[in-house]
């Protein structure tokens, strides 16, 4: 049986959305917004290799997206703020508010689901 088939709908949306989320982090902030201050490296390392310390759990695919729901919740303030004050990025800003709802939206569906087995 294939390992991706044995996951249930709601970890394979959280984990795309764990995805696009990283993904979003190296676009807006080394590409399309890149800092003005600081080197993009440091702001990298900021803002996405905290998306990245799961992977070392992702054998227990349940434990790390445990871990990225944690981390996704300062995600979902930091995308308020940047939408909140910053015109320009505001359409990044939304997409990570709502990459983090999403995730975070699975991850209850899938303990909602759980209970009602």
């Amino acid at each position: 049986m294939n390992a991706r088939a044995a996951l249930p709908a709601e970890q394979r949306v959280s984990l795309l959305a764990w995805a696009a989320l990283t993904v979003l982090q190296f676009v807006w902030h080394a590409w399309l917004f890149p800092p003005q201050t600081l080197p993009t490296w440091l702001v990298l390392a900021i803002a996405a290799v905290p998306l990245l310390l799961p992977l070392l759990a992702i054998r227990n695919v349940r434990r790390a997206l445990l871990w990225v729901g944690i981390l996704s919740l300062f995600y979902f303030c930091h995308g308020v703020a940047e939408a909140w004050s910053a015109a320009g990025e505001r359409g990044l800003a939304l997409a990570e508010i709502i990459l983090t709802l999403l995730l975070i939206g699975m991850l209850g569906a899938g303990v909602r689901r759980k209970r009602h087995d």
